[in-house]
């Protein structure tokens, strides 16, 4: 795929100037497909997919955590992690005032608003993740040796299988 074949996001301009590999994959985007929906169109593990997840502590405090497509965040853990008594999801509009991006185009680069980053410690033990590119419809791929560099962040081990209560 040429420069020219997939789109110049914020996200896209953050990693060139961080000088980080990556490659960029275009598919279909899908109305609620979520990870389930992207792996399938790029033939990847969903577990590689990762997502962007705008939340909040109970100060109101943004925050983004990065999570492997198949889990799901135990907030609580979270919550113990970060010394607050609450965190959940932002909703859209507010995402989208403290990242720049629209919901399901979220990328953890290149954000409107510095927040800081929380990383799903199994990321790292990955060959090759999928994250948003900054655009619905647009991955990028990266060794997540590479998020380290990239992002200032810190691993926390807050994964849950989607059946699980949180």
């Amino acid at each position: 795929m040429t420069k020219a074949d997939y789109p110049i996001t914020a996200a896209v301009r953050f990693l060139r100037a961080k000088r980080t590999a990556f490659e960029p994959h275009l598919y279909a985007y899908k109305e609620r497909g979520g990870t389930e929906h992207s792996a399938a169109a790029l033939g990847v593990p969903e577990h590689a997919v990762i997502k962007t997840l705008v939340m909040e502590t109970d100060g109101r405090r943004p925050l983004i955590v990065l999570m492997h497509g198949d889990r799901e965040v135990s907030t609580k853990t979270l919550a113990r992690v970060l010394e607050v008594k609450g965190v959940s999801p932002c909703d859209p509009a507010q995402a989208q005032k403290h990242t720049g991006y629209m919901v399901g185009g979220t990328s953890p680069f290149g954000v409107r608003k510095p927040m800081p980053v929380y990383a799903e410690k199994t990321i790292f033990d990955l060959p090759r993740i999928y994250v948003n590119g900054g655009k619905r419809g647009f991955l990028v791929s990266i060794d997540p040796k590479d998020l380290r560099v990239a992002l200032t962040l810190v691993e926390v081990e807050a994964a849950i299988a989607p059946t699980d209560d949180d």
